[in-house]
């Protein structure tokens, strides 16, 4: 495994991160625990989740794959303490006022059950699921400040942030002498590259570290029009997917042609290329088996050379960063 520190902080992690939303919904216990055992014989300390994951088809059971961490993290063997953890708060967690974003009372209220649902005493990585546009950014940061003194958080993260919310979270930050933001978790894939407008200088020059979701595009990326000549391919729960395949299928097809001549996977080709970017702490990988989290794993060992990664951008193409992408 290959292991880098968390944007600017002296946090070390695995180069990919395990994320959990299939654990409860799609991933019984029982597998969802294989898988994380399977992480750290892989050497992945780095995982990911959410309050708001685990939900049924009818929206019930928030916080299902929380719980499931938390029964494994009670089986010990140093479960937790070889662990990077990462959850999330924003979502709503049921009906009631301040049940759901990010006002002082709500993520005081989440993040105490999230410890809960854990079985832990802390979380490294809190991070905010999305932008909250109705809570000032000092009552956000000062309940921020009180976790961490409190010993509840070490680190905090965003998700799903615009490039303007990121300045704006670490200036309010820096006004009150503290650390912010240490990452963003956004949707990014060779499909999806709107980020490198300005999240990703933003990141930059802020030193947060990437965490990409999403990496294959909900399998799109992962050889799915040979899946489906193979009769294997796995309907996913997401109803865009078929109108994007119908969309972008001629160059979905080059591109798993491309993957055929390197001899490799074309979920490999998508992770290897996101490892190459600008910020990319870590790919979040969602497996639903030991064995697609060995055939993650194996993305690591692949190398692309400036040849690919230009017929990539062709395939492909990506932006520069604004202005002078759409203006001089």
């Amino acid at each position: 495994m290959e292991y880098t520190h968390l944007g600017r902080t002296g946090l070390t992690v695995s180069r990919l991160c395990l994320g959990t939303m299939n654990f409860g919904p799609h991933t019984e216990e029982s597998e969802a625990h294989r898988i994380m055992d399977t992480a750290h014989e892989r050497g992945i300390n780095f995982f990911d989740t959410a309050n708001a994951y685990g939900r049924d088809s009818e929206g019930n059971l928030r916080g299902r794959t929380e719980e499931i961490i938390g029964r494994w993290f009670a089986q010990g063997g140093g479960r937790r303490e070889r662990t990077v953890l990462a959850t999330k708060v924003y979502g709503p967690m049921g009906d009631w006022p301040n049940e759901g974003k990010l006002s002082a009372l709500g993520i005081r209220r989440a993040v105490e059950a999230s410890l809960r649902r854990l079985n832990t005493d802390h979380i490294d990585l809190y991070q905010m699921h999305h932008i909250d546009r109705d809570t000032p950014w000092e009552e956000i940061w000062q309940a921020m400040e009180v976790l961490v003194t409190q010993g509840k958080i070490i680190y905090v993260g965003s998700s799903n942030f615009a490039g303007w919310h990121l300045a704006q979270a670490q200036e309010a930050a820096r006004s009150r002498h503290f650390l912010g933001l240490v990452s963003e978790q956004s949707l990014y894939n060779l499909l999806d590259r709107t980020i490198e407008l300005e999240v990703i200088p933003a990141l930059q020059h802020y030193g947060l570290g990437l965490l990409p979701w999403s990496p294959l595009r909900s399998g799109l990326l992962g050889g799915i029009l040979r899946k489906e000549r193979e009769g294997t391919r796995v309907r996913g729960a997401l109803p865009q997917t078929d109108a994007l395949l119908a969309t972008h299928r001629d160059r979905l097809q080059a591109y798993e042609d491309l993957a055929a001549d390197l001899a490799t996977e074309p979920a490999d080709l998508a992770l290897a290329w996101l490892l190459t970017r600008p910020a990319v702490t870590a790919p979040i990988i969602g497996p639903r088996t030991p064995a697609h989290l060995d055939a993650a794993v194996a993305a690591l060992d692949l190398k692309l050379d400036q040849k690919t990664l230009d017929r990539l951008d062709e395939l492909f193409p990506g932006h520069q960063p604004a202005p002078e992408d759409y203006a001089w």
